[in-house]
C-alpha cells in the first residue's frame, strides 16, 4: 500500500504552493471518476521530490491529483484537510518522509496524529475516514509516490461523490466555508439532504 499510515481515527498553518500533474504524466481516467478532486499535501524534501522524479520520468498518474507543496507534513493542520475537502476535493493525502526520517525531526509524526484526528472527526459526522490519509516515503523512491497516489485514486474512486450545497459555485462545488450537503449514510439511504452540518460540525471540532 505504498507506505500508507492505517489509522482509524494543532500546529501552525503553512501556505503551500498548487501545482496540477503536470499533463505529461497524466493517465486516462475512468469517466466515472475523471471528475473527482484529490488534493495531496507533499513535503519538499521527499514526497515532492519523490513525485518530481515520476514527473520527469513521464510516470503516468491518474489526474485526479493536485499536488500542494509543503515545507513539512508538521505545517498541514487538520483545517487544511477539512477545507479541502470543503471546497470541492473528494478526498485528502498527506504524503511525507519515512517515519523517524523527517528533515525537521518530528513534523510527519504530528502529521500522522492530525490525519487520525481528521478521520475521527469525518467518522464522527458520517464521512467515510478513508478520504483522509498519510502516506510516507523517502526522496528517492518514485515508484512509492506514484503507488500511494494511485491508491489513493482507487479508494476514492470507489466512493461516493461528496455532496455539495445547492448554494455552491459552478460545478457545485461549495464556496470557501460552505458545509456539505449530508453525511454519506443519508446519500445511501437516499435521504433528502439539506444545506447543513458535516463537515461544519468537524471543522468546528478541528478549531
Amino acid at each position: 500500500m505504498a507506505g500508507a499510515i492505517s489509522t482509524t481515527g494543532a500546529g501552525t498553518a503553512g501556505a503551500g504552493s498548487t501545482h496540477a500533474v503536470p499533463a505529461a504524466a497524466a493517465s486516462a481516467a475512468p469517466a466515472a471518476t475523471a471528475d473527482r478532486k484529490i488534493v495531496a499535501f507533499c513535503c519538499r524534501e521527499c514526497a515532492y521530490a519523490a513525485a518530481d522524479a515520476s514527473a520527469n520520468a513521464r510516470t503516468p498518474l491518474p489526474p485526479t491529483v493536485r499536488l500542494v507543496l509543503m515545507p513539512c507534513t508538521g505545517r498541514v493542520s487538520p483545517l487544511h484537510l477539512l477545507s479541502a475537502l470543503a471546497e470541492g476535493a473528494d478526498g485528502v493525502m498527506v504524503a511525507g518522509c519515512l517515519l523517524g526520517q523527517c528533515h525537521y525531526r518530528e513534523g510527519n509524526f504530528h502529521a500522522v496524529d492530525r490525519v487520525a484526528f481528521v478521520q475521527r472527526l469525518l467518522k464522527s459526522v458520517g464521512v467515510a475516514p478513508e478520504r483522509c490519509r498519510m502516506f510516507t516515503m523517502s526522496a528517492g523512491e518514485p515508484p512509492r509516490f506514484v503507488a500511494a497516489v494511485r491508491e489513493m485514486d482507487r479508494v476514492i474512486g470507489g466512493l461516493p461523490p461528496l455532496p455539495r450545497s445547492e448554494a455552491g459555485g459552478a460545478g457545485g462545488v461549495a464556496p470557501a466555508g460552505a458545509p456539505l450537503a449530508g453525511s454519506e449514510a443519508q446519500i445511501a439511504a437516499g435521504a433528502p439532504l439539506a444545506a447543513g452540518a458535516p463537515l461544519a460540525a468537524a471543522a468546528r471540532g478541528a478549531a
